[in-house]
């Protein structure tokens, strides 16, 4: 017998496919089936947010609330992604380091 068999009632075993996080959701922010939520202060933000996910074609849910702070967060996010460094290749072991120290890339870094 495996190690992984389960002794005990099926109906009582976890069902792990259905549990949990999904990190591979097909919904994405942005979307009708996601709007992003957006708090404004003024009608001019509310106008400029509102051309901003326009040019981008984000759908956008904003509310204008004076009292409130603006939290622009999610927008800001989506928009800014950071970008993945790519190096070109590693240094050989007795090249000098990338990071500028001036040691060896052996002593330094590897």
């Amino acid at each position: 017998m495996s190690k992984l068999f389960f002794k005990g009632r099926i109906e009582t075993r976890q069902n792990h496919v259905l549990s949990g996080y999904n990190v591979n959701r097909d919904v994405k922010a942005g979307t009708e089936e996601a709007p992003i939520s957006v708090v404004v202060n003024t009608e001019a933000r509310k106008t400029e947010i509102e051309a901003l996910a326009k040019e981008h074609s984000i759908v956008v849910d904003i509310v204008m609330d004076a009292e409130k702070e603006e939290n622009t967060l999610e927008l800001e996010t989506l928009l800014n992604k950071p970008k993945t460094m790519t190096f070109e290749k590693t240094p050989n072991r007795n090249d000098p380091c990338s990071c500028g120290s001036g040691k060896k890339y052996k002593k330094c870094c590897a």
